[in-house]
């Protein structure tokens, strides 16, 4: 599954991507019920079967959240891996 502007995951509708590195893609999204802009962070499929690598991910959202909070910017991160087969909040 490629993402592209408008692809719907969930509640959520794709509307730019941000950026692509290591540990995937970061796309810019709405959050169609809330009516609220928010990041999503996808992991590629080889990654959903490997336990470090959601750990790992799961600690840099809560790291993100934690400092987003300090900020007090209400700011929401959203990741999931491509396949949609794990998804993960903070």
């Amino acid at each position: 599954m490629a993402l592209t502007p408008g692809t719907r995951l969930g509640v959520y509708e794709v509307t730019a991507k941000i950026g692509e590195g290591g540990m995937g893609q970061v796309w810019q999204a709405t959050d169609t019920q809330l009516n609220r802009q928010v990041t999503l962070k996808v992991l590629p499929d080889a990654f959903a079967d490997d336990p470090d690598r959601p750990a790992r991910f799961t600690r840099e959202g809560q790291i993100l959240a934690s400092a987003d909070g300090a900020r007090g910017s209400g700011r929401n991160i959203r990741r999931r891996n491509l396949s949609g087969r794990r998804e993960l909040d903070v």
